[in-house]
């Protein structure tokens, strides 16, 4: 599918206040934020200029069919996006005590269990055996008896033979505990049909958050970066009882070119002059969303209804990790760099308050020097100037 020359046009079923790129309202000033400092954010991603590349963690999700499949019916309230909203929190009904219990076990089954969730690679039960048998060797010869000298093994294997029963079961049937307690909640989420982010602390516009790429150093040095979506204008969101801005973190696998997808796939989401992006999570839902239907019912997609649900279901493991590794990389390839921002046009000093762009997406966050070089963004155009380049894509990500 190429990209389309026309903008897609909304149907009813949606707010007046929803999000489209081509109409973002004029803005105040944004200020400096005095509580973004001494954090390092490296750089600040465009809005608009869409690639319709999806970050590989959402395109070829591993767990997505499986819960899929048990949840059946009751998906769309159960999942974490659906055709209204992205929620970000988990809404659990389940009691203190059952929570420290299922964290306490949870520690105990991953951290002991001779093997890791979904099998096939050692867990910590083979470190802490190996070395509890080891020790026998050494002071088998200082104990009184054989059963003295094997009794440490037998409980260390004992322990840890356990702690791998239970991680069996636990991955076995989580998605039990999931549909029962687990309800992904409309109140703290990304809503596609208003435009609004709602919090706890109120509803705000979704033009008025800007994404990060943020960057955090281990105690060994290590670097690892997250996207972070920051309200640009915190004296209007402040947090009560903290001087912490209202954002939210979005954790993609992969090198730093998956954030700047993520951030992309975002965009579209909430944008209602694009159809939903085409990922696994949303394909049962895009028949209730307005635009997408249109878009679908005029052959755009150029897909099956139940091309993602088909793929899972008929595809082997080695066949899916193929089609995730190439997905991999054509993110990691995608031409993120050198893209004008669209909301220079609706922040009037909104190009003076900008983080550099790097040259080389990936290369700038190799560890221990950065890579490459930081250039300006060209100058942003009108949208009605600029459309073809903000239509949805989602060949790329196939």
């Amino acid at each position: 599918m190429s990209l389309q020359n026309e903008p897609l046009t909304p149907l009813e079923g949606y707010a007046e206040t929803v999000y489209r790129a081509n109409d973002i309202p004029e803005q105040s000033y944004a200020p400096q934020n005095e509580m973004l400092r001494g954090r390092i954010l490296e750089t600040r991603l465009p809005w608009g200029s869409y690639l319709g590349v999806n970050p590989t963690t959402y395109q070829y999700s591993e767990s997505w069919f499986q819960e899929y499949e048990y949840i059946a019916d009751d998906y769309h309230d159960h999942t974490m996006i659906n055709e209204r909203r992205w929620s970000q929190y988990v809404d659990e009904n389940v009691g203190a005590l059952y929570r420290i219990c299922r964290f306490l076990l949870f520690l105990y089954s991953h951290g002991f269990s001779f093997i890791l969730p979904g099998g096939g690679r050692a867990g910590g039960g083979v470190i802490f055996t190996g070395i509890m048998a080891f020790c026998t060797i050494l002071f088998i010869f200082a104990a009184d008896t054989l059963l003295q000298a094997f009794t440490p093994l037998a409980i260390m294997l004992a322990i840890c033979g356990s702690a791998t029963l239970i991680l069996y079961f636990w991955d076995k049937y989580e998605l039990r505990f999931y549909k029962s307690n687990r309800n992904w909640t409309d109140e703290l989420a990304f809503c596609r049909r208003t435009g609004m982010v709602k919090t706890s602390i109120g509803d705000f516009h979704f033009y008025e958050f800007d994404a990060y790429i943020e960057m955090t150093v281990g105690a060994q040095g290590s670097q690892f970066h997250s996207l972070k979506v920051i309200h640009r204008y915190p004296h209007r969101s402040q947090l009560p009882h903290t001087k912490d801005p209202l954002e939210f973190s979005f954790t993609v696998d992969g090198s730093i070119a998956q954030l700047y997808a993520a951030w992309d796939m975002l965009q579209r989401y909430m944008d209602v002059s694009q159809p939903l992006p085409d990922i696994p999570q949303v394909e049962p839902f895009r028949h209730l969303d307005p635009t997408t239907k249109a878009y679908d019912e005029a052959g755009k997609r150029g897909r099956p209804a139940t091309y993602w649900r088909d793929l899972y279901a008929n595809s082997s493991a080695e066949e899916l990790k193929a089609l995730r590794d190439a997905h991999r990389a054509g993110v990691d390839s995608a031409a993120w760099a050198g893209r004008p921002d669209l909301m220079e046009l609706s922040v009037p000093n909104y190009r003076e308050t900008r983080k550099g762009e790097p040259e080389d997406v990936n290369a700038f966050g190799r560890f221990p020097w950065k890579a490459g070089e930081f250039l300006d963004r060209p100058e942003s155009v009108p949208p009605s100037e600029d459309v073809a380049e903000r239509q949805n894509n989602d060949d790329t990500a196939r």
